[in-house]
């Protein structure tokens, strides 16, 4: 195929959008990759359409592999499945919701376990058709609070999603490492860096749930990794829990004035001035954070949740932990008066308590610890308070931030945190769905069994974004051959004729050898438009006809390293096939 940039739908811009954040969206919008149509919403042109599909075509090619099937499902969905399963309620104000002319009720499809599970309970009835592996490549809504970073997180995006059916929990393992196996083999063709880590099941449910997560600083998801080979989303990171100590011996809670102490470091600096051959530090103190779950039906519900003193509340762990609840901040003192702000302590904390105020603690705040915390009055603390004698509390929750140095759950090593963004997640989901919408077969013996499924998603769109992320340089991008929209770009510089001829001819005969060429033939454009335009588009070869046309040599580019080589003219067309199929590359100048 033959791209002319004289006819090509593209412009290219020199300035970074206003609201581009990071650079995968400055340089696919400056590229004319994409337009932005919508906050979440974006439009693919030409040249972004062809690296999209180039990713479609390598995730479908692993999925065929695998066994797997290929179907499609609308986008607007009935409301009665998703009802049936809780999740129409469950998803909150991230549903798309909307109602046709005669008031029924529908949904932009934001995932799609509901209606896979549907078909096979109306197509399928005995084991013998199981395994069964399903597939689609299709458009996602979720009204995303704040969408950010391009195609990274949109309320709008593609995502390929697919789902095992199987007769039993031993089927399921083998569909779910076949999937496994397949997501592997599809990120390493795309050149994508990536992390399996252990991860949170969320409103998906389900059991075993793993992500494959790009590295990169501007990742949303926070993960951990130990020397000997522990990672997970931090999330899912579980909490060393220290051993429980004897209330035997230990002393008497004692109140203390300390005035002026609202935060954490005024409290220590107090406590260490009362107490100096303690050693006190941020984590002897016990810090009681107030926050609001907003349930699914409405309802909002005040929340306290105990850590320690040295470390806060990750948000992302907490709203793991209590979905599908969403939290807010907690604004709503004047109605608690048992919460004094900056003095709460957990003696009137708890559902038995007068307070009536829900009370989780982090795992460390194990029974005979001894923390310093608030007395519920302004300007006093409460010294040795001992956890299990002097206060309970209603469950234990994993809200606390993760640090580095924390030990690794399995004994292996110190946590070291990165940053990544999620391209891949597959879960066990057992048989939640199944039972929901009573999905079942006859098994061997003639008895009706709930099929177990699972459910695997890769992000096609945000893939695209996280290739483009993590190859760039400060000229532009740089894709990798299996997803470039094109093999090589050919840029003719100057304006004799005899330049154009000889760069219509190489592109006609690279077309003709099976290449896509994107051809730069606009005649009335200065040759540093054109380079400027080259090495921003990112095509993995470029082939220069310019001045050295008059000596019979063109120049050949590896954008990746910057090689450079002048090559004849007789010989351009198999050097450049040559460096596309791997065979060779320019060697630098």
């Amino acid at each position: 195929m033959l791209l002319r940039m004289s006819t090509l739908f593209l412009r290219t811009l020199r300035d970074d959008p206003a609201d581009a954040e990071v650079p995968s969206h400055r340089l696919l919008a400056r590229g004319g990759y994409i337009r932005r149509a919508a906050p979440g919403g974006f439009t693919w042109l030409p040249l972004g359409f062809r690296v999209f599909r180039n990713v479609e075509r390598v995730v479908r090619e692993e999925m065929d592999a695998m066994g797997a099937q290929e179907v499609h499902f609308p986008a607007l969905l009935p409301r009665e499945p998703y009802e049936a399963t809780g999740r129409w309620t469950e998803y909150g104000p991230n549903l798309f919701r909307l109602q046709d002319r005669r008031g029924n009720d529908f949904l932009l499809g934001p995932t799609h376990e509901e209606m896979f599970t549907l078909l096979v309970k109306d197509l399928y009835s005995s084991y013998k058709d199981l395994p069964l592996s399903l597939y689609q490549i299709q458009t996602k809504f979720r009204d995303e609070a704040r969408p950010r970073a391009g195609l990274i997180r949109g309320r709008e995006f593609t995502m390929k999603d697919s789902y095992s059916f199987d007769v039993d929990d031993a089927g399921l393992d083998r569909s779910y490492a076949a999937h496994r196996d397949a997501y592997i083999r599809i990120f390493d063709r795309l050149g994508l860096d990536y992390v399996i880590v252990s991860a949170m099941s969320g409103a998906m449910g389900g059991s075993r749930s793993e992500e494959f997560l790009h590295p990169t600083v501007i990742g949303e998801d926070t993960f951990v990794r130990s020397p000997g080979g522990y990672a997970a989303n931090a999330e899912a990171v579980v909490t060393v829990v220290p051993a429980s100590i004897p209330f035997d011996g230990l002393p008497e809670a004692h109140v203390e004035d300390t005035p002026d102490t609202p935060t954490i470091d005024t409290l220590v600096a107090v406590a260490q001035q009362l107490f100096p051959d303690q050693g006190y530090t941020a984590a002897s103190t016990l810090k009681n954070v107030v926050v609001t779950l907003v349930h699914p039906d409405g309802t909002r519900e005040p929340l306290v949740i105990g850590i320690p003193g040295d470390r806060e509340v990750d948000a992302k762990r907490l709203e793991a932990q209590v979905a599908p609840a969403e939290v807010e901040p907690f604004t709503e003192f004047d109605k608690h008066p048992a919460l004094v702000k900056g003095y709460i302590g957990p003696q009137v904390l708890g559902s038995e308590n007068e307070s009536k105020i829900r009370y989780l603690v982090d795992p460390r705040v194990a029974p005979g610890s001894r923390w310093i915390t608030g007395a519920n009055a302004p300007g006093k603390h409460v010294f040795d308070l001992v956890a299990g004698r002097d206060f309970t509390w209603d469950g234990v929750v994993e809200a606390a931030e993760v640090l580095a140095g924390d030990p690794a759950p399995d004994g292996s090593g110190p946590l070291e945190l990165a940053r990544g963004v999620e391209i891949g997640h597959i879960f066990q989901l057992g048989r939640k769905y199944a039972e929901a919408l009573d999905l079942k077969v006859l098994d061997e013996n003639g008895k009706l069994v709930t099929v177990t499924m699972g459910s695997y998603g890769v992000g096609v769109s945000r893939a695209v974004a996280a290739i483009a992320e993590s190859n760039h340089d400060e000229l532009g991008l740089i894709w990798p051959r299996e997803v470039a929209p094109a093999d090589v770009h050919v840029v003719a510089t100057g304006k004799d004729p005899a330049i154009f001829e000889a760069a219509e001819a190489l592109a006609a005969e690279l077309v003709a050898a099976g290449l896509t060429v994107l051809y730069d033939d606009r005649p009335k454009v200065s040759p540093g438009v054109k380079f400027k335009d080259a090495e921003l588009l990112g095509m993995p070869t470029i082939v220069t006809v310019g001045r050295g046309l008059a000596d019979g040599v063109l120049e050949l580019r590896d954008r990746a390293t910057d090689a450079r080589e002048d090559v004849p003219v007789a010989d351009a067309a198999a050097r450049v096939l040559a460096a596309v199929r791997g065979q060779v590359a320019p060697t630098p100048a």
